[in-house]
């Protein structure tokens, strides 16, 4: 016992303290982990040794692990998925492990008779690292761009797989269809008495101890590690366990406060488990190395494959395509997870699992990278694939309301299209339809092209900071422009730059812009814009008419204006 503290007290003093050189330096602290347990594990400087001590804090830790990665997969947004989310992870996926088994078997790996290591390379290659991506795209405000909800949903389907390959995984040494169809029915029996006890049982029973905090968190506790004992008696395993009461407490009236009483305790073991999954990382022999770059380098190229074309072919243009794509090119730490499950049954070797576990760094720092300039690696990308023949869907001139006339061009041109001109085409068209003849829209979002080409709208697809883009929109002609795209929406640009832009095209117009922050405000003026919108003055306008309305007992009549100014509103943006 004082072993294992002492163990334990090792691991978090070295992923503390790579873990401070990896957020100076701007990498993953994955990585900081992993190289904090290669360090003090047996193949580095040897302080723990005690392969007890590993396997308790590498499972302790995974089991954590996989608790909140089911806290964190939301069903109902399953269940809404768009059909390109679902049609762009299904390529992904099945494009992906069919891909990896046909080329890890043509490098002479094994695929049955005792060995699987093709098949764990094939899954381990199509899982991305939800925890590197949401991190980037979060610092980088991508989260809510149509980019980023595809990469976010691809990724919920991805641990939906990872889920049901753990389900199966237990009998690939003696695939039988009777063999298989019980695995499922066991975890079909685990799921359903999770959902049941967390829809039924847990919420009267944490209603009553939701102001005792200590007491939320060992009840969560205590549910992770009895659905994971149950999964256990089922000959499935604690790790299936604990996401299935993940799972099945996501949709939970308190799942909110669960994840927040628990992610703390949940970081804590995340590191030892990294960490101790470091201490079985071997030194690397030449041809570990050159396997791990081969994996590395696989992956990228099979998440262009089966994630790009996908989505190309679903008319969702090239940048749209390109960059979910640019995101997804990594392996999952719950790749890590499978072959680590993967080793203890014995169904790979330990090469091919340090390979990946080298795979997996090499992508993680390259990938953090990629995303973080994903915006010139795309615009670069886009002119390529263009030069090579590819369309994008602003090819073709057949339609003048899909691309704009380029010469005569719209009275007033919108730069950009979010929630604010979504809301402000909403209004043209119920208070005065006959100006929507007069705008014209720029914007690379398919959903925004194909939507108002739909309702006969003059948009062209194309990027609001290129010169030829503009000129095509007839920007050089408009009376009026309007960028209603805030700051921190914007791509590589911002307002006060697109402001001295389209001023240099058009010396005449009235342009309007938007700020988010006041001491933006005078910038963008002197940079050529005659009014500058702040969204905040605007909202702060309608809260304070709540409250004297609440304030006068017109509450409801209030209420009722803005049901009225909803109903029947049909936004391109909803």
């Amino acid at each position: 016992m004082a072993e294992l503290i002492r163990d334990i007290t090792l691991c978090i003093l070295f992923a503390w303290g790579l873990g401070l050189v990896a957020h100076v330096l701007r990498q993953p602290l994955i990585l900081a982990y992993l190289l904090a347990g290669f360090a003090i594990g047996p193949y580095g400087m040897g302080w723990v040794k005690a392969r007890e001590s590993i396997n308790t804090i590498s499972e302790l830790g995974l089991i954590f692990m996989l608790f909140m990665i089911g806290l964190e997969i939301d069903l109902k947004k399953i269940v809404r998925a768009g059909r390109v989310i679902l049609f762009g992870a299904g390529g992904q996926l099945i494009g992906g492990c069919l891909i990896g088994v046909l080329f890890f078997m043509a490098l002479g790996l094994p695929l049955g008779r005792g060995g699987f290591d093709a098949l764990y390379l094939s899954i381990a290659c199509a899982l991305s690292s939800t925890v590197i991506i949401v991190k980037v795209l979060y610092e980088k405000r991508e989260l809510d761009t149509l980019p980023g909800r595809i990469t976010l949903g691809i990724l919920v389907l991805q641990d939906i797989f990872a889920i049901l390959f753990l389900a199966v995984q237990p009998s690939l040494a003696d695939l039988q269809v009777t063999v298989v169809l019980l695995s499922i029915a066991r975890v079909g029996a685990l799921v359903a008495v999770a959902l049941v006890l967390s829809r039924y049982v847990l919420p009267p029973l944490f209603q009553r101890v939701a102001r005792r905090p200590e007491l939320v968190l060992l009840g969560a506790l205590a549910w992770c590690f009895l659905i994971g004992e149950i999964a256990e008696q089922l000959h499935l395993s604690r790790e299936m366990g604990s996401l299935v009461a993940g799972v099945s407490l996501s949709t939970f009236p308190y799942a909110l406060d669960v994840t927040a009483k628990v992610t703390t305790l949940r970081d804590f073991f995340i590191t030892l488990f990294f960490v101790s999954l470091g201490m079985t990382i071997p030194v690397p022999s030449l041809s570990v190395v050159s396997f791990a770059l081969i994996i590395a380098a696989f992956t990228v190229a099979s998440r262009l494959v089966t994630t790009f074309l996908p989505l190309y072919l679903m008319k969702q243009g090239l940048r749209a395509s390109l960059l979910p794509a640019l995101n997804l090119a990594q392996i999952s730490e719950f790749s890590l997870v499978v072959i680590q499950v993967g080793m203890v049954a014995g169904h790979l070797t330990a090469a091919t699992s340090s390979a990946v576990s080298f795979a997996f760094v090499i992508l993680a720092v390259l990938s953090t990278f990629a995303i973080t300039k994903s915006d010139p690696i795309s615009r670069w990308s886009v002119a390529t694939l263009k030069r090579l023949g590819l369309r994008d869907l602003d090819h073709g001139g057949d339609d003048a309301g899909a691309h704009g006339d380029g010469h005569g061009g719209r009275r007033i041109v919108i730069l950009g299209f979010f929630r604010a001109a979504s809301a402000l085409l909403a209004d043209i068209e119920r208070k005065n339809a006959a100006l929507l003849d007069e705008i014209g829209v720029v914007d690379f979002n398919p959903v925004v092209f194909n939507n108002l080409r739909a309702r006969g709208l003059n948009v062209t697809y194309g990027d609001i900071s290129n010169v030829d883009t503009l000129t095509h929109a007839g920007v050089g002609h408009a009376e009026i422009i309007i960028l209603s795209v805030p700051d921190s929406l914007l791509v590589g640009a911002n307002n006060e730059k697109l402001v001295r832009h389209v001023r240099s095209l058009n010396a005449d117009a009235r342009i309007i812009a938007t700020a988010d922050v006041l001491a933006d405000v005078a910038d963008i003026y002197a940079a050529g814009a005659d009014y500058v919108t702040v969204p905040r003055l605007g909202d702060a306008y309608e809260l304070l008419d709540v409250i004297e309305a609440i304030d006068d007992g017109l509450l409801e009549q209030k209420r009722a204006e803005l049901d009225e100014r909803l109903k029947d509103r049909g936004e391109v943006l909803p």
